[in-house]
């Protein structure tokens, strides 16, 4: 066999196909692997350049074939498409993926480590414990209004509320043990998420450059934390601007016979990033509307001519810039330059 330079491997959660090509470009290797088989194969081989898909499992086999003296090469699912032929199949995944890794102009995502991939649990964690207690307090007041029983809005009321179930004789014993059940539940969860945050702050304080950058308006813990974790080295972007592109915060572009036409944000990359960043900036926002702090000339501005929904956006993009400028540059956020231009009345 002649010496491989390259090869494309379509994963699954029991097959494997790999397509490799040498340094003239012509398929030297087609092979279909097993699970089993995987690291016993790759042991073997010299070292080489693999391309895979970034998706479920691939940071656990980028990292065992790391181990082994290979390069890892992963890219996004949308970045290869385009390079697969018609009549997709395993092979032809894994043939498009050895193409598109040789293109120069290629984004690659960076591999992460498994400590890396413990943090970032943290986050989905805690998104999964924040449904599940929404869901169960939905459920309890649901059923409870069903009874001729409602508690205000927040989640200190809710504990008001099964009190009041439980003390309310009117009420059959079995609605009443149902209660306590989801009650109970909820509790657990409740516990459980304070756990998960506490871990959070904790990591967040031991963080340097997730504190600089919590200094930014709109940016808390959770943000800075989870900027620090999802965000590859920010050194890979040119400017603040292709970050935000990275995040899906700038306009989609149109245009075509020298005719600018730029339409709705493009909503790539890291879905939940980018709503916290539109979060933060919606706080902010609203505590200029309503003539609380001091803000920028150019955010007081552009809240008077622009909706509130489209001014968030347009902030998070601002916000998404500045985080990057401060992860490049080891600066801290510059508060004077804010409070230096008068604060307007919102």
């Amino acid at each position: 066999m002649r010496e491989i330079t390259r090869i494309g491997m379509d994963t699954s959660k029991h097959i494997f196909q790999l397509h490799g090509v040498d340094a003239a470009e012509q398929v030297v290797l087609r092979k279909k692997l097993s699970r089993k088989q995987m690291l016993e194969f790759f042991a073997k081989l010299p070292a080489t350049v693999i391309g895979m898909e970034a998706c479920g499992a691939s940071q656990y086999w980028a990292r065992e074939l790391c181990r082994l003296g290979h390069e890892v090469k992963l890219m996004a699912p949308q970045l290869v498409k385009p390079y697969v032929a018609r009549n997709k199949n395993d092979w032809r995944d894994a043939e498009a993926l050895c193409e598109a890794m040789s293109r120069p102009n290629m984004r690659f995502v960076p591999v992460k480590t498994a400590e890396q991939q413990a943090a970032l649990m943290l986050m989905g964690i805690r998104d999964g414990l924040i449904a599940r207690r929404t869901q169960l307090g939905n459920t309890i007041r649901g059923h409870a209004a069903e009874f001729g029983l409602i508690a205000p809005k927040g989640l200190d009321k809710l504990e008001e509320l099964l009190t009041r179930i439980a003390q309310d004789e009117t009420l059959p014993a079995l609605a009443r043990e149902l209660f306590t059940v989801l009650g109970r539940e909820y509790g657990g969860v409740d516990s459980e998420l304070k756990e998960i945050e506490a871990k959070l702050m904790a990591w967040h304080r031991a963080d340097a450059v997730g504190r600089r950058l919590a200094q930014i308006p709109s940016i808390g813990p959770i943000i800075a934390t989870t900027l620090v974790m999802k965000t590859p080295d920010p050194r890979a972007f040119r400017s603040g601007r292709h970050f935000a592109a990275w995040l899906g915060l700038t306009p989609k572009d149109h245009s075509t016979a020298g005719k600018t036409r730029l339409g709705k944000i493009t909503r790539a990359g890291d879905e939940d990033l980018r709503r916290l960043l539109v979060i933060g900036a919606t706080a902010v926002i609203q505590q200029a509307r309503r003539g609380r702090g001091q803000h920028s000339r150019w955010l007081l501005a552009l809240i008077k001519r622009k909706p509130p929904k489209l001014a968030a956006v347009a902030l998070a993009n601002k916000v998404a810039r500045i985080a990057w400028k401060l992860m490049v540059t080891g600066e801290s956020y510059d508060v004077a330059r804010m409070h230096a231009e008068p604060a307007l009345a919102a």
